[in-house]
């Protein structure tokens, strides 16, 4: 399992330091909650680790390995797995096809033929189970739900047979049986000592959920620790809870 370290890592746009000379460590095997007040460059944060916006300066470690910048390509080598909040589906294909090309490598046409064989089946359906959707896999992801969707977000990651996890408020916009879902899933991944990174706003659910918490402001390092200790500190609770 990797762990991942940022070493004064720096983004900014236009002025505006979404990322400001940050230096954290998240711990392989564990879940840690990264959490703070909107604009606060969580979400920033997760799109350097995974490549789809380059650092201006720092670097990011994950494993032995040291990265300037990392290639959105070789995230599969790494054995990172990503949610988005606003997901990333392609509507025009099924819900078992947007499964398989999680986990496709080469032209999409392609890869979608390559892999939907016999060998792939036991895991998609497994999958398909995991996230509740068996019912529902020849929908096109257009047709579903919205809670639906994020479900099938979910399950693009988990199909995928990570080491590591980024979660972009995988809660949101959820009934209370499918939260129970998600958060069965996510407890799932602990067990299985994945290390797990997850953005969310729902402190009942971070409690639950998170080994440790990482709180942002202005792109930095506002507090760090445990759940109990971190959201009684006084400095995080005039920052995001507004208290």
């Amino acid at each position: 399992m990797n762990g991942i370290k940022i070493n004064h890592l720096t983004k900014v746009f236009g002025g505006v330091r979404a990322v400001d000379d940050l230096t954290i460590s998240i711990a392989h095997g564990k879940a840690t909650g990264l959490i703070g007040p909107n604009g606060s460059g969580k979400t920033t944060l997760m799109n350097l680790i995974t490549g789809l916006l380059k650092p201006d300066c720092g670097t990011i470690e994950i494993g032995n390995d040291t990265f300037d910048s990392i290639n959105p390509q070789t995230l599969r080598d790494l054995r990172i797995a990503r949610t988005f909040q606003d997901g990333r589906l392609v509507d025009q294909l099924s819900v078992d096809d947007n499964l398989l090309l999680a986990i496709a490598e080469n032209e999409t046409g392609k890869s979608l033929l390559q892999i939907n064989t016999n060998s792939m089946q036991e895991r998609l359906d497994k999958t398909l189970k995991k996230i509740g959707l068996t019912a529902h896999r020849k929908k096109m992801a257009e047709e579903l739900s919205y809670g639906q969707r994020k479900l099938l977000e979910l399950g693009r990651a988990l199909i995928q047979d990570a080491d590591i996890y980024l979660l972009d408020e995988p809660f949101s916009g959820l009934f209370a049986k499918q939260i129970d879902n998600v958060l069965n899933l996510i407890t799932g991944l602990k067990e299985s000592k994945k290390t797990i990174v997850i953005i969310e706003h729902n402190m009942g659910l971070i409690k639950q959920i998170a080994d440790r918490l990482i709180v942002l402001d202005h792109g930095q390092l506002l507090a760090s620790g445990s759940p109990n200790v971190v959201l009684k500190n006084k400095s995080v609770q005039q920052a995001y809870l507004g208290v």
